[in-house]
């Protein structure tokens, strides 16, 4: 999938479950289940150990899956070598946009400040991370947008099945979801997790 088809996908579907797994194993049932309950656009975090063997279970799947919690240019490279196909980090980082512009490779980098997007968006980041999202309200979208009003903004941390729809009113391209997998899979198994996504995507712009 080229650049600006991964782009579009992220926008069109706008929900982006997040998936932190203690084991190799849990992070593939979490993104099974995501899937299943119909959100298909998945960001596999290097938190999880051997999260390499996560993305070669889905390599073949219909399924946009992306790396997340990239701290550097060498993780993002092994990130893409092993098929991710969008790169998140929580921070800024030029050199993990360099990586990812010379494999023509979305880079979503986690920015706070209007410093810190335009410094994003002059190092070819067509969508931004806010994160954490649950520092800010919604409204701080609107305000960004008026001295940059060509930013897309996805909103990370803290939202939920009861909020996102704020943040996508507001302007938000797309929202980072991802606790409630794991608390579902806590309390219930992949099926949790399925209805927890299915949930997400019922009540997505309801």
């Amino acid at each position: 999938m080229r650049k600006f088809e991964v782009l579009q996908t992220l926008v069109n579907e706008k929900l982006v479950a997040v998936i932190r797994g203690n084991s190799p194993e849990e992070a593939i049932t979490l993104t099974k289940g995501a899937i299943e309950g119909g959100i298909t656009s998945i960001e596999l975090t290097y938190t999880t150990p051997f999260v390499h063997e996560v993305f070669t279970a889905f390599k073949d799947s219909q399924a946009l899956i992306g790396a997340g919690t990239v701290l550097d240019a060498e993780t993002a490279r092994h990130a893409i070598l092993h098929g991710a196909q969008f790169v998140v980090s929580p921070s800024f980082s030029k050199e993990i946009a360099i990586v990812c512009n010379r494999y023509s490779i979305p880079y979503l980098p986690g920015c706070m400040t209007i410093r810190e997007m335009v410094a994003a968006l002059e190092a070819g980041c067509d969508i931004l991370k806010l994160f954490p999202a649950s520092n800010f309200t919604p409204s701080f979208i609107k305000s960004v947008k008026g001295p940059l009003p060509h930013v897309q903004i996805m909103p990370t941390g803290g939202i939920n099945a009861s909020n996102m729809n704020n943040w996508i009113d507001a302007g938000a391209v797309a929202v980072g979801i991802g606790s409630d997998f794991n608390r579902a899979y806590k309390d219930g198994g992949y099926e949790a997790v399925v209805a927890a996504s299915r949930k997400y995507r019922g009540e997505l712009s309801k």
